[in-house]
């Protein structure tokens, strides 16, 4: 197991409030009428849940890859806001059906059981806010650290991709780990307030950038102005980093998220491939 991290203070001390993954989808939003929920089915693959050491327990972790030997390229998923839910779980199995070994971490699990949390707002006061960046990122390494040593994945072959929060936590991991070969970025913010435990945006780090980024954001999404997004990725080319930003027209905020009413099919399909295609032009 890793070292202890003397960065999780007191949330070493507090342990997992979850010891297992949600069941289901998330309660904290509507599954409005408009949402059309994906199930992606298992046959070929190989998925689950499991038990990934970090640096004070262990996390609970979503896995999916296709069945066989491998070694596989690996994607690590980065949840939204809701928690390890059926939404996903099952992107992580479609990314399996196309190859990959899909890890997604429950980053939040030392803060809150997101299984019973009913409000977003709660949930970005009470969790989100106190989740500390270095952590976040730690507990993202010791997943692709499971994910090469344990889940048959190709260390020499990786990617990230995430969500929402998930999206802004992508910007910041991958000026993390060099590692990396491609990141892909869906409506993550790229600005906002910062704290002593969440000191830098997207923005901050992104002439740090040590993977080429692709970022896919709606033009109606409301809480991240198109500007502030192309404003960071002017900030990484001046750096000399690849970085790609797609603004898809009418977009809400959430546009993959099928389980909700800001799901829109076309645009979610056509995201989708123009994340296979990022991976695969950059050897992932």
């Amino acid at each position: 197991m890793p070292a202890p991290n003397p960065l999780l203070g007191d949330l070493a001390r507090r342990g997992f409030m979850m010891t297992s993954l949600m069941t289901g989808l998330t309660l904290a939003v509507p599954h409005g009428a408009s949402a059309q929920v994906i199930s992606t089915d298992t046959q070929g693959l190989s998925a689950g849940e499991v038990q990934v050491p970090v640096a004070d327990g262990r996390m609970p972790t979503y896995y999916a890859r296709p069945e066989g030997a491998g070694p596989f390229p690996v994607v690590l998923v980065i949840e939204e806001i809701f928690g390890v839910h059926e939404y996903i779980k099952d992107t992580c199995r479609r990314l399996a059906k196309a190859g990959y070994l899909a890890v997604a971490p429950e980053l939040y699990a030392r803060l809150a059981d997101l299984s019973k949390m009913t409000d977003a707002a709660t949930i970005v006061r009470d969790v989100i806010s106190k989740a500390p960046d270095a952590t976040v990122l730690s507990d993202l390494d010791s997943a692709l650290a499971w994910a090469t040593t344990e889940g048959r994945g190709d260390a020499s072959r990786l990617a990230v991709t995430g969500f929402c929060r998930g999206g802004r936590n992508t910007w910041l991991y991958a000026a993390h780990n060099a590692k990396l070969k491609a990141a892909v970025a869906w409506y993550g913010p790229v600005a906002g307030a910062t704290s002593a435990i969440q000191p830098r945006t997207a923005t901050d780090v992104a002439a740090e950038l040590k993977a080429p980024l692709l970022g896919l954001y709606g033009a109606a999404d409301t809480g991240i102005p198109p500007a502030t997004v192309q404003a960071a990725a002017e900030k990484a080319r001046a750096a000399g980093k690849t970085v790609e930003i797609v603004v898809f027209p009418d977009a809400p905020h959430g546009f993959h998220a099928d389980y909700r009413p800001s799901y829109r099919k076309e645009i979610a399909e056509d995201g989708w491939g123009r994340m296979l295609a990022w991976f695969k032009k950059y050897g992932v």
